[in-house]
């Protein structure tokens, strides 16, 4: 994001050689020791899978731990995402309480239209401009024309509190 001098979303990922329960005992404790709270009414915890919502100091954040695919030698994927709500309302991305946001601009000089949930977003060409969209969360077909010719025609799942930016040449993806 232009002019924000922390990321608005931070994710890590990697594969860990120790058991899920392992991994899960190290970072509760190490995420606790660094003033994330757990937010034990959201988590999900079985033999195969876990998935534990923080508050961080920064934001939301959300660790996921999987046991590694056709895995006999105990290795646990982890994912751990923090979401910066500060850099996020900077950077106009934050949506509103209890809807998800998405972000769209365009870069070339032709105007273009956003479909989305029986509704079309006319975009400006030229420049970046670019606009959001706060919907419910769901599942949301969409069309992306340009000068009324279709570029892009994909789907995009959103939560409650996430942004997500559309784009006509990739998968939309999650940026805040």
């Amino acid at each position: 994001m232009r002019d924000i001098e922390a990321p608005v979303r931070f994710e890590l990922k990697g594969t860990v050689k120790a058991s899920l329960s392992d991994v899960l005992a190290f970072y509760r404790a190490e995420l606790g020791k660094r003033n994330w709270q757990e937010k034990p009414d959201d988590a999900v915890v079985t033999a195969d899978r876990v998935r534990l919502a923080f508050t961080s100091p920064k934001g939301p954040a959300l660790l996921t731990l999987e046991r590694a695919k056709q895995e006999t030698n105990g290795k646990t994927e982890v994912s751990l995402v923090q979401r910066n709500a500060e850099a996020a309302a900077k950077a106009n991305v934050l949506p509103i309480s209890g809807q998800a946001r998405l972000v769209f601009g365009y870069l070339v000089p032709d105007v273009a239209s956003l479909v989305i949930n029986d509704r079309t977003i006319k975009i400006a060409g030229g420049e970046n401009h670019p606009q959001m969209l706060d919907l419910p969360p769901g599942t949301y077909s969409y069309e992306l024309l340009v000068s009324g010719r279709p570029v892009r025609t994909d789907t995009v799942t959103i939560a409650s509190g996430e942004a997500w930016s559309l784009h006509d040449d990739r998968k939309p993806s999650q940026v805040y």
